[in-house]
């Protein structure tokens, strides 16, 4: 791995080859910080056995997006593009998290990009497994760079991104239930998969120290108003309170008619939640409101 890097150059990405909760992952800037998340990762063990092997990968510049689609295995729809904020510190400093928060539709994926999408990562990615004989149901993520040369993939997730859910779930116009049947049953094209024109936001309020180390067992008020708009995470019941229990504690959406609406009101929300310890990035949605402000 280090033969690697020094032949290769940076900047360059290393990843934990195992499942290390969206965590696993340095960009390296420069020669020493990748090797020094090499040996971070397969000497000092800080993945546990997620980081007995690792994976380089190339350096892609360009803006991250998520695309989620349904599958019954020969047809393939794509949800709305969605833009997750990975890094834990505001301007995209820090290491990775398994996501700060997200807002959707991005438009980084213009509706150019998305036909590319469409027709050079999703169909040959279903049309790829079927001619294999493993043809893949349900729900598949693409994790996506959009870069001058159009979209790149980064990954593959076989389920519903996290925290990208949170966002692309409240603005289906069409019922869920039917969509999830017509994928089971194979006739999902037949199905219409419509989104609305709004926007959605959502912050994740985080315990301090997050990714790293934080403290546990903070109680967690939350107006009974904005109760319908928060996805508990790593929270627990104890006796009749709601106590913090994970890294990630909630995720607070919220939808507007325009993208500014949606972010105002998601952090309005988050201004009314308290625990100890609480931790947010206060720039989600950032990038997209330039490219709002610049139309």
């Amino acid at each position: 791995a280090r033969v690697y890097v020094r032949q290769m150059g940076a900047p360059i990405v290393v990843k934990a080859d195992g499942l290390a909760a969206g965590k696993g992952v340095v960009v390296a800037q420069t020669v020493d910080e990748a090797l020094d998340a090499i040996t971070s990762m397969l000497e000092d063990k800080t993945f546990g056995e997620a980081g007995a092997r690792v994976v380089m990968e190339e350096f892609l510049e360009g803006e991250e997006a998520s695309v989620l689609a349904f599958t019954d295995g020969e047809t393939i729809k794509a949800m709305i593009p969605s833009q997750d904020h990975k890094c834990i510190y505001d301007g995209d400093k820090g290491p990775n998290t398994g996501g700060m928060g997200t807002y959707a539709p991005a438009p980084v994926v213009t509706p150019e990009v998305m036909e590319r999408v469409q027709k050079e990562v999703l169909d040959p990615m279903i049309a790829g497994m079927k001619n294999e004989g493993k043809p893949y149901v349900g729900c598949l993520y693409a994790g996506l760079m959009i870069t001058k040369n159009g979209p790149k993939v980064i990954e593959f997730n076989c389920r519903f991104g996290d925290p990208e859910t949170q966002v692309v779930l409240p603005l289906l116009e069409s019922d869920l239930l039917t969509v999830m049947q017509a994928t089971t049953n194979g006739n999902l094209g037949d199905v219409e998969v419509k989104f609305s024109d709004k926007n959605a936001c959502c912050v994740i309020m985080a315990s301090e120290g997050y990714p790293l180390s934080y403290e546990k067992g903070f109680e967690i008020t939350i107006p009974y108003g904005v109760l319908p708009n928060v996805y508990v995470a790593g929270a627990k019941v104890y006796k009749q309170s709601l106590l913090t229990n994970g890294g990630r504690v909630l995720g607070v959406t919220a939808i507007g008619d325009t993208l500014p609406e949606a972010i105002e009101k998601s952090y309005g929300m988050v201004s009314e939640i308290h625990f100890d310890n609480a931790f947010y990035r206060r720039d989600i949605g950032a990038r997209a409101m330039k490219a709002w402000e610049e139309k």
